[in-house]
């Protein structure tokens, strides 16, 4: 080969090379380059939104990019996701999923996207523990033994609210019945919000609720707490007994929230939409907020919160079929 001709393609290469190193380095500079989308599958005041709210707020603080939050409640939060999932796939619309959306895929015969294929996983934002909560004034002396006792006492005259049929404050209700023999009558609702409301008028007696939402209602006297999952206390509620401690030692059910991308999201403006919410969720004033509602920064990234994800998909199957939970 002519060593002009080698040179002149091995000097192409190299500028090629070099411009798209340019491009991918200059979009990782540049985005967020105005505000960003963040959709939230509930309406505002669930446990989605006392994460994604602070947590925007810190995002638009530290990249002078404003994170709108927008809201698209419905349908145990898949119509939200449906709607993210068709988003353009240009990093300006995220979508904050939790625990809700692993458990779609064995609840919903049809849904419109697949988290698995039709998002990217960015970053597990939060892990916040399970809390059995009961409305204050119709409860007011009661522990979780007497209350036990009531819903032992009264089979089917007994309620608690969920966020929707499919998500995890219903299975967590189907999981409890299970392990204390129990039963008690779901009434689904189209959010966390709107549960909690009815909770604190009285309307149902009790919902196996995220702490991230129920935080606040308790610390007001709104609502009671009766008893955290898995086999350690709160240091939010220290005064609040865990499941284990309950004689409920399998009674495991934790609530998270994560971020994802639709499908097609240049990988370079992922990496960089991970930085800027693993900053925003890392400020001291994130902490204080997280803290404050017993939840975790998990900060669980990419191909980590991939396999998690697929775990938690595996392990709420089980759970669906063996309660025959099915949508109301």
């Amino acid at each position: 080969m002519n060593p002009d001709v080698k040179r002149r393609d091995i000097l192409r290469a190299a500028m090629a090379g070099a411009a798209v190193y340019s491009t991918v380095g200059h979009a990782q500079a540049t985005w967020p380059s105005r505000a960003v989308s963040l959709v939230v599958p509930f309406p505002a005041g669930g446990g989605t939104d006392a994460f994604a709210r602070p947590l925007g707020a810190q995002f638009t603080r530290l990249s002078g990019k404003t994170l709108v939050i927008d809201n698209r409640g419905g349908a145990g939060g898949t119509l939200g996701a449906g709607i993210a999932a068709k988003a353009a796939p240009d990093g300006y619309t995220l979508f904050m999923g939790a625990v809700h959306h692993a458990i779609a895929p064995s609840m919903y015969p049809k849904l419109d996207y697949d988290i698995e294929r039709d998002f990217v996983p960015l970053i597990l934002v939060a892990s916040v523990p399970q809390v059995l909560v009961v409305n204050s004034k119709k409860y007011a002396g009661v522990d979780f033994k007497s209350f036990l006792a009531q819903v032992k006492s009264n089979p089917g005259k007994l309620n608690y609210g969920s966020a929707g049929s499919g998500t995890s404050h219903h299975l967590a209700g189907e999981l409890f019945k299970q392990q204390t023999r129990t039963f008690i009558t779901h009434i689904p609702y189209r959010g966390a919000g709107p549960a909690l409301n009815d909770l604190i008028a009285g309307n149902v007696d009790m919902m196996f609720d995220g702490l991230g939402s129920s935080a606040a209602h308790i610390k007001g006297g709104r609502i009671k707490a009766l008893m955290v999952s898995g086999n350690k206390r709160s240091a939010a509620f220290p005064d609040v007994p865990c499941a284990a401690e309950l004689d409920l030692p399998d009674y495991n059910v934790t609530t998270w929230y994560g971020i994802w991308a639709p499908a097609g999201t240049p990988a370079d403006v992922q990496a960089r939409a991970i930085d800027e919410i693993s900053k925003a969720a890392s400020t001291d004033e994130a902490k204080v907020v997280w803290a404050g509602q017993g939840a975790e920064f998990a900060n669980l990234r990419g191909p980590q919160f991939d396999a998690f994800v697929k775990g938690e998909v595996r392990k709420w199957a089980q759970v669906v079929k063996a309660s025959g939970a099915k949508l109301d």
